[in-house]
């Protein structure tokens, strides 16, 4: 029988080899981290959760809400928000909720981008952690975090699948705490 050390590293090891990476896609010189091999593999998927959880569980004695980001974190987010019984909100690009909204531009390579949430779905010092399923330059992570501070809501920290470390996205986050499965 396994330890739950042991398990948990069975799981995070399914997840990296689970990962298929593309070079020079979508252009040369780019090695691209797909993570729909985990969705389309039940025990890969379920691992993903249970690493997240497991490691929630240890770091954070109450969270509020989960924020999944618009759209891969939509995958992840609400399955958490299910396993702890609490909400889930979504953070999506500019004009795709419906009513009263927050939101907040940022710069992307070649351009600007506007991500936005409802305005009453958030409330002062609720804690939140927000979900995605990539952390790369950091720039729609970053958004995340200065919309939510907007609202007022504590981040307790984001967590994502997959970390690209050589482009120091993490350091965008102004010290909110990062949480990555696997790191390339």
């Amino acid at each position: 029988m396994c330890s739950e050390s042991e398990s948990l590293e069975q799981k995070l090891r399914l997840v990296h080899s689970t990962i298929r990476s593309y070079p020079d896609f979508p252009t040369e010189g780019i090695v691209f981290r797909d993570i729909f091999p985990v969705l389309h593999d039940p025990k890969a998927f379920s691992a993903v959760i249970d690493l997240f959880e497991d490691h929630l569980k240890k770091t954070f004695p109450v969270i509020d809400l989960f924020v999944g980001l618009d759209a891969r974190g939509f995958l992840f987010a609400p399955i958490l928000a299910q396993r702890f019984g609490i909400g889930f909100v979504p953070v999506r690009k500019k004009g795709k909720l419906p009513g009263p909204t927050l939101s907040v531009s940022y710069s992307l390579e070649y351009g600007e981008a506007e991500v936005e949430l409802q305005r009453d779905v958030i409330q002062a010092n609720q804690k939140v952690v927000i979900v995605d399923d990539l952390l790369a330059t950091g720039g729609t992570l970053s958004a995340a975090c200065d919309l939510l501070n907007k609202t007022g809501a504590n981040i307790l920290g984001c967590l994502v699948v997959i970390e690209l470390k050589a482009l120091n996205g993490a350091k965008k986050l102004n010290c909110v705490p990062l949480h990555s499965l696997v790191q390339f």
